[in-house]
């Protein structure tokens, strides 16, 4: 398969969008995945958002965050046609490697616990699942 993986330009945005609700990802259009919130994000140095593309159209995404202790990856999504042939487990490694640029020695994902899919892939390339773990959140406003 050849691609190519790089960084996310704004004008990749309709795209990205439209892989994230394709992949069924939870999505904040009027929020933390708009437009303007997405081009706030990409500036900051605790970001990194890579896209894999395939003849000018993106077939799958990363996003990696950190808090200066520890590496999130999120947002990983693979077009439908592009799955199950590596392209997932080699965007997770490209942010893994970013992250470890920044000095980050561990890294974590949270997953919904009705994405198998996902699931499976995080422990295929050796994530360990935490059940005692309760994710909690407090939003200013709903889209948060």
């Amino acid at each position: 398969m050849e691609f190519l993986i790089r960084d996310f330009k704004i004008g990749d945005y309709e795209q990205v969008i439209n892989l994230w609700q394709l992949s069924h990802l939870p999505l904040k259009p009027q929020g933390r995945d708009s437009r303007a919130q997405l081009e706030q994000q990409i500036k900051l140095d605790q970001v990194i958002f890579l896209v894999a593309e395939k003849e000018g159209r993106i077939i799958g995404t990363v996003l990696a965050t950190h808090d200066g202790r520890k590496g999130w990856i999120n947002r990983l999504a693979v077009e439908p046609p592009y799955r199950r042939q590596g392209l997932g487990k080699l965007l997770i490694k490209r942010a893994e490697e970013e992250l470890e640029k920044k000095g980050l020695p561990m890294f974590a994902a949270l997953i919904e616990e009705n994405n198998l899919a996902s699931i499976n892939l995080f422990a295929e390339v050796g994530y360990e699942p935490h059940p005692e773990i309760k994710y909690f959140t407090k939003k200013k406003f709903p889209g948060a």
